[in-house]
């Protein structure tokens, strides 16, 4: 009798080899362009001893450039910029590079910032962090950043600044995912 090991009994999630592109650019919905600063959010999805991965999937969500999300539960969702999808979708290629073009983030009740999660072969599941702006943490209290105390910690949720992925008028910022190792990405439970 020969025995093959089927779905149930192995681990996903199931990642095709090729996927889908087209989500990455957060800027441009049903013929609008998205208003506010617009910028390039780009970096590589690391693992152990600084490896590369590929075809991982980083999904993003933030608020518009006013602070305000595509969502019923805003207050605020009526005044939602109608050219900026909230929303995307992009996958790291063989250097494990991802790219996104969005717009910086305005303020609502925290300091701005850009939700990601990130899916793959290997991950049991998902990982969640939120990516903060350098130059752009206010005074105010934010209840996630405010519960990663260690300072170092605080520093790997930060994207910097990086001329060298500005593109098409927009300003690039750098962020890198480190899934285990040195300079683990700080992720929360969802």
């Amino acid at each position: 009798m020969k025995r093959v090991v089927s779905p149930c009994n192995t681990t996903g999630p199931y990642f095709p080899r090729e996927f889908s592109d087209g989500n990455e650019d957060l800027t441009r919905r049903d013929g609008a362009t998205a208003r506010g600063e617009h910028i390039i959010l780009a970096g590589r999805v690391l693992e152990l001893e600084a490896k590369p991965t590929w075809n991982m999937v980083l999904e993003i969500w933030q608020a518009d450039a006013n602070g305000v999300y595509r969502h019923p539960l805003d207050p605020r969702s009526a005044e939602v910029d109608p050219g900026f999808w909230n929303w995307g979708r992009a996958r790291t290629n063989q250097d494990g590079w991802y790219r996104f073009r969005t717009v910086l983030p305005g303020g609502n009740l925290r300091i701005p910032h850009i939700n990601c999660a990130v899916l793959g072969i290997g991950l049991t599941r998902r990982l969640v962090t939120t990516i903060f702006f350098a130059g752009n943490m206010g005074a105010a209290p934010d209840p996630v950043l405010d519960c990663v105390v260690d300072p170092e910690l605080r520093r790997r949720l930060i994207a910097r600044r990086d001329p060298s992925l500005d593109a098409d008028g927009a300003a690039g910022y750098g962020f890198d995912v480190i899934l285990r190792g040195e300079g683990e990405t700080p992720f929360f439970v969802d």
